[in-house]
């Protein structure tokens, strides 16, 4: 019994490990994508030089492998990207020693909660149109970060390509 609880309290720090990115988009209905065949980048920003760009390279060939083509400036479409990151708090609590059964006053045993600062990555990759500059497209992944960079830059691309993966949105017919 005992082995199990165990389990169960490492249950959440295994999960976190594996944690794929948490990835949205939404787009306009009303934005013909099929006439947009070139973009230019308007900004990337990861507060990181290092990262932006990774994040422009990983954009980049996910925009080229849907046929798209990135050109310095005059685009039919205008990106811009902005990475960040942040702490959120996790609560860890671990019971030892259930005993022999639920008491009145609780149970026969300890429990330990600690607070943990988690980092998650956030990045937002946002498409417009570029000659009425009306926003047609929004890519956001959030992801648990490691402190290995380059778990981290795998952790990018995977992100990058769950956001482009039903790039460009179909056409509702």
């Amino acid at each position: 019994m005992r082995k199990h609880w165990k389990l169960l309290a490492i249950a959440p720090v295994a999960a976190l490990l594996i944690w794929a990115a948490d990835v949205k988009t939404d787009y306009s209905h009303s934005a013909d994508f099929g006439k947009y065949r070139t973009y230019s980048w308007m900004r990337v920003d990861a507060g990181d030089n290092l990262w932006q760009d990774r994040i422009m390279q990983d954009v980049d060939a996910a925009l080229t492998s849907k046929g798209w083509e990135k050109v310095p400036s005059g685009g039919n479409a205008s990106v811009a990207a902005i990475g960040s990151t942040q702490n959120e708090r996790q609560l860890n609590t671990f019971y030892d020693n259930f005993g022999g059964g639920w008491f009145w006053g609780g149970f026969d045993g300890t429990a330990t909660t600690t607070v943990e600062n988690i980092p998650v990555g956030t990045l937002v990759v946002d498409i417009f149109d570029s000659q009425s500059k009306k926003l047609i497209w929004r890519g956001k992944a959030e992801a648990g970060l490691s402190d290995k960079p380059e778990k981290n830059e795998k952790k990018l691309k995977d992100a990058v390509a769950d956001l482009f993966k039903n790039f460009p949105p179909k056409e509702k017919g």
